[in-house]
């Protein structure tokens, strides 16, 4: 099982987020463009999982949402990882808060203790919006940067859960299914 945990967020802010980058769909830029369906920001990517492994991770995960309280979460600003003039990812961000931080921190420390490889990337939050599908350098991509600093995208979505998601991959692009999922039962601001 590919497995990854995961915030989703409610269809009328994938919607949201959609419509400001439909801008960057019509620029006609090699992408592969993802469906607002599938935006969601992934906390931890587990990778492949054996299915004896999942009620470990359900507790895990558990466990951390029990100490966790509701957060408002702000999205806003395109960009692109590695970068802007030669993306493989193009994203619209999401603040780093401290309680995102946090909850990203939990996840990663505790699920390393249960044998999982710890991200020592630093955390840059994003729902992925498109893959480049051409390595035609820079000129494939002009005026990406310009465009992306001219859209506006904000928006506020309140987390209250985590989610364990299953990737399906196929010819015709990813599909994920939902496995279990987690809402936080501390206090807000916890």
């Amino acid at each position: 099982m590919r497995l990854f945990i995961a915030i989703n967020i409610p269809k009328k802010e994938r919607d949201r987020i959609y419509r400001a980058a439909r801008p960057l769909r019509e620029e006609g830029f090699p992408v592969r463009w993802v469906s607002s369906d599938l935006f969601h920001l992934t906390l931890k990517f587990l990778g492949d999982v054996r299915p004896q492994k999942v009620p470990l991770i359900e507790t895990v995960v558990e466990g951390i949402c029990e100490g966790t309280g509701n957060f408002p979460m702000e999205i806003r600003g395109f960009g692109a990882f590695p970068t802007i003039r030669r993306p493989r990812i193009i994203w619209v961000g999401v603040d780093p808060s401290p309680a995102l931080r946090c909850l990203k921190q939990d996840v990663e420390w505790t699920l390393s203790e249960h044998g999982f490889e710890r991200e020592t990337r630093a955390f840059h939050p994003h729902f992925t919006l498109g893959r480049a599908i051409s390595d035609d350098g820079a000129g494939a991509f002009r005026g990406l940067d310009a465009l992306s600093a001219q859209l506006s995208c904000r928006a506020e979505a309140k987390v209250w859960k985590v989610d364990l998601m299953e990737s399906h991959l196929s010819s015709s692009g990813p599909r994920y299914e939902t496995i279990s999922s987690f809402p936080f039962k501390a206090p807000p601001g916890r």
